[in-house]
């Protein structure tokens, strides 16, 4: 496979599971926006809006106002609007090794999402658009395992999803425990909706809602897909299936990392990791998540010529 079509195979995936991770989170926090039992709103939607994107400026913001920058702002870049367009350029380049279907379902919800921002204002409901990004990204992620072969381009794909899934996972933990103090039931149920998790979490832990259960689940669940030790799991499958499909031999540093981030999440202990500094671990399990990511990188996307012809 050529390597240009490899990395916007991979960068399709990431913009699309990114865009779908702002949908879900906003989605599922829009409604507490309501909750009488707080004093204000401000803290919640400022821990969200800023392990969104918005980084600093979400302080600044009133929700509504944020929610509007998060899904059609096309001048953020961590905005709906902005994701599903850099999937779409990446998937109008590498038109012929997508199938049809994929094509129409992204650009359909690009669309739809378009002419939304378009006609928005102020007082607009976003929870029409965010359902819809929600519902069209399950489409999409349908008819990509459905309509094309599961050869080396589909891994590229899964590497890329479930990458910008364990990171953002990763984020959104690490925002939610970080202000833990005083957080009650609805912050915890917010936190597992956001991941399309709690139905699931409750099937395991029934509806106890226990900060650390709630950790454990989001991090550790082997079965869960959108636990963070699922998404390393899954890599780890695409990362050794383009092994085999690939001309590239030299694959010992790459099989090193997705080995030590996999053994990171697979055997510890969610009271060890709570007892030492929890945004610590999550930190590093980001930032293994980057040197996996440079690594995969250097060896299939942007490699020397000379590197090629000795593989």
């Amino acid at each position: 496979m050529l390597s240009r079509v490899a990395d916007s195979l991979y960068w399709m995936s990431r913009y699309f599971e990114r865009a779908d991770h702002c949908a879900r989170v906003l989605e599922a926090n829009y409604n507490l926006m309501l909750n009488p039992t707080k004093p204000s709103t401000e803290q919640r939607w400022n821990r969200i809006a800023a392990c969104l994107g918005l980084g600093s400026d979400a302080a600044g913001l009133d929700p509504q106002t944020a929610i509007l920058r998060l899904t059609c702002d096309s001048s953020n870049r961590s905005s709906i609007i902005s994701c599903l367009a850099s999937a779409r350029e990446n998937a109008s380049q590498i038109r012929e090794q997508i199938s049809s279907e994929m094509w129409e379902r992204l650009n359909q919800l690009y669309h739809e999402v378009r002419q939304f921002s378009t006609r928005t204002e102020n007082d607009s409901e976003p929870l029409p658009l965010l359902t819809a990004v929600r519902e069209g990204a399950y489409k999409f992620h349908g008819v990509t395992d459905g309509t094309i072969s599961h050869g080396e381009g589909w891994q590229f794909i899964q590497f890329g999803k479930y990458m910008e899934r364990a990171c953002a996972l990763s984020i959104l933990l690490d925002a939610h425990f970080s202000a833990s103090a005083g957080a009650d039931d609805l912050d915890w149920v917010g936190l597992l909706v956001s991941c399309s998790a709690f139905e699931a979490y409750c099937k395991v832990y029934t509806a106890d809602l226990k900060p650390d259960h709630v950790a454990e689940f989001l991090l550790f669940s082997p079965e869960f897909p959108y636990s963070v030790r699922y998404s390393a799991d899954r890599m780890g499958t695409a990362l050794e299936a383009i092994k085999q499909t690939s001309a590239v031999r030299k694959t010992s540093r790459i099989e090193r990392l997705i080995g030590m981030l996999r053994s990171s999440l697979s055997y510890v202990q969610i009271d060890e990791i709570i007892a030492r500094d929890l945004h610590r671990y999550l930190n590093s399990v980001i930032e293994q998540c980057r040197r996996l990511h440079a690594a995969v990188h250097e060896l299939y996307i942007g490699y020397p010529i000379e590197a090629a012809l000795g593989a």
